[in-house]
């Protein structure tokens, strides 16, 4: 399972995937191999609490270093706002996520994971937010990338998606910002400070709706670097104390962030704001102008939405929107086109004046990303997640139009077979084709020195002669091999398969039919039945260009195949006739092996059309 997150639009059970969709038994930890978490944010790790410690879950859990430090930071401030503030029913409590913490696995970048015999994942840097990572996953040749959240373009304190050129059968990526292409992110900064310094400038408050990891980081170190440059007075705000412990938590993994901040560790931790103080509930109607970062970032719920009611009818305020918002919440209900009103339910409305402005400091990647990762790694086919559908439905076509891949952009709860080819190398075991050229290989060569496939077509000449068995063991290369040496390597006793028919055979006589019954001859060789083995081993013979022997005087061989006269009148290979001809018949039990199936059905076809001419006395004491 990619991701275990929740909807934000949705207060009640909606806001969790539909986990009855995974196994139809209800046993979760034999239907998934394991759950990959790509990075903290709520729609991608919000459900996992609830998964494992009331669905049940208890297998293996795998995100990076950073994701595990800041998930739980997240889930515990999404439960306070919830339950504490809005009164809703618990979904998972503080010490259920502390419990489902406690079985995630973490893992490093470009760290080869064997999760089981067949599963392989490896993690790759995804920008976007602190520790979020691609996954790459291979089952036998098998291999594909889900991208999770990602940014293809660097910001102020973390670098660009990185990943290596994969061969893959499948690339699922995000598709958010799927037909968005952002101008210059300099300018969109430029104008981001222009309309918050001209808001303050006019004695306004500036509510900046964030989430406390990620853009949050990214706004404060650009304001307070503007802050300073400026030499603005005016008090920035945050407003979580999980900002505190999230920027700790920066400032411990600055091997996670930019190259640039990385460098000016040595003489400044960039997350030590100067300007940025935490911000008291007190202070929602003081005078004077200000900006605040709230959370949750789609005033969802939570402080950003106490805020809004309280600043949202002042035309003097402005709520800048920096990122993207799910429908229904009321971020994206702004972004859609500003409204007048605002109706949170049937009992609270919010009246609308203030200034709204929306700027795409997103941290996911934008449609040119899209077509960029998808153009350098060049999947053979590309699934759509994570966006709009009429977004999702243009960006598709334009991959299968300028890139030629086949490309899905799947419903929820719809299924999706995507094909996949696989090449196995084979080697062939020199027993194997041994065995060929005792068989009817012409001018047989067999060494242990490789033989490429034209060199075998040119000694092989038939498809009995190619006939072995593909043996495929673990961490080593496929071979054909011979059947005994497949019997070697399964410690196996042989066995055979054979095929058994009682067949009738018409007699051509002049006489009364003779009983013959092998119990009144004690001396086979007297028996008359050697004279009729003899007559249809002499019509076989003239039907068949093969090695055809009478062997102990009772049985006639063609390759595999034996025929017998029967003297079992309840032969249970012998099915019943009807009395369709007033001659004399004698029945052969004839047995082969499956190999020799089409050989036999032709001589047992033969032998119930042909007729044993028995009026030659002289042959039968002859014989």
């Amino acid at each position: 399972m990619f991701d275990c997150g929740m909807h934000m639009g949705h207060l009640d059970n909606l806001r969790y995937p539909d986990f009855s969709k995974i196994p139809e038994s209800g046993d979760f930890n034999s239907a998934l191999t394991c759950i990959v978490i790509t990075h903290f944010h709520l729609d991608h790790v919000g459900a996992l609490p609830y998964f494992t410690e009331v669905c049940g879950y208890s297998g293996p859990i795998y995100m990076t270093f950073p994701t595990k430090a800041l998930a739980p930071l997240m889930l515990e401030d999404y439960r306070k706002v919830m339950v504490e503030r809005r009164g809703e029913e618990e979904q998972f409590s503080y010490d259920q996520i502390m419990e489902c913490m406690k079985k995630v696995t973490p893992i490093d970048l470009k760290q080869a994971i064997q999760v089981d015999k067949d599963l392989q994942i490896c993690a790759y840097f995804a920008g976007h937010v602190l520790g979020a990572a691609m996954i790459y996953a291979k089952v036998g040749d098998s291999a594909m990338v889900y991208t999770g959240d990602y940014n293809m373009t660097p910001d102020r304190h973390l670098g660009a998606a990185q990943i290596d050129r994969l061969e893959l059968d499948l690339l699922i990526t995000e598709s958010t910002y799927a037909t968005t292409i952002r101008g210059s992110k300099y300018a969109r900064e430029r104008e981001f400070l222009k309309v918050v310094h001209k808001c303050v400038h006019d004695g306004g408050k500036v509510l900046i709706p964030t989430f406390a990891l990620g853009r949050a980081q990214e706004l404060c170190i650009l304001l307070d670097d503007y802050w300073e440059r400026m030499n603005l007075k005016v008090p920035i705000y945050f407003s979580a104390g999980l900002t505190i412990q999230a920027n700790m938590y920066y400032k411990m993994l600055i091997g996670w962030t930019s190259q640039k901040i990385k460098e000016a560790h040595g003489t400044r931790n960039a997350f030590d704001f100067k300007h940025v103080c935490p911000f008291d509930r007190s202070f929602v109607n003081v005078a004077g102008p200000c900006v605040l970062f709230a959370t949750p970032g789609m005033i969802s719920g939570g402080f950003s939405l106490e805020v809004f009611k309280q600043w949202a009818p002042s035309e003097k305020n402005l709520v800048t929107l920096p990122g993207y918002c799910v429908a229904g919440t009321v971020g994206h209900k702004l972004m859609s086109g500003k409204p007048t009103r605002i109706d949170l339910d049937k009992d609270t409305s919010i009246d609308v004046r203030c200034q709204i402005h929306q700027l795409s400091f997103s941290p996911h990647t934008d449609a040119k990303g899209i077509m960029d990762l998808i153009g350098f790694l060049s999947p053979k086919n590309v699934v759509l997640v994570h966006g709009e559908k009429p977004k999702m439905s243009i960006l598709k076509g334009r991959i299968q139009s300028e890139l030629g891949i086949p490309c899905f952009d799947p419903a929820n709860n719809e299924s999706v077979s995507v094909p996949s080819s696989q090449t196995i190398k084979v080697d062939i075991a020199k027993s194997f084709l041994t065995n060929c050229s005792n068989l009817n290989l012409i001018q047989p060569r067999v060494s242990d020195s490789p033989i490429d496939h034209k060199e075998i077509a040119e000694i092989v000449w038939d498809e009995r002669a190619a006939e072995g068995i593909l043996l495929m063991e673990k961490n080593k290369t496929a071979k054909f091999v011979s059947e005994s040496d497949l019997l070697t390597t399964l410690g196996a006793k042989e066995h055979t398969v054979q095929l058994a028919y009682c067949c009738a055979v018409k007699l051509k006589t002049n006489s009364a039919p003779k009983d013959f019954k092998s119990s009144e001859f004690e001396d086979p060789a007297a028996s008359p039945g050697c004279s009729l083995l003899e007559l249809l081993s002499r019509e076989l013979k003239s039907k068949f260009d093969c090695s055809l022997s009478i062997t102990d005087f009772d049985c006639l061989e063609l390759r595999s195949f034996r025929a017998r006269i029967c003297v079992n009148e309840c032969c249970c290979y012998r099915i019943k006739q009807d009395e369709n001809h007033g001659g004399t018949e004698r029945f052969f039990c004839c047995s082969w092996l499956l190999s020799d199936d089409v050989l036999a059905r032709k001589a047992l076809s033969f032998m119930k059309e042909v007729e044993l001419d028995m009026s030659n006395e002289a042959f039968l004491i002859e014989m």
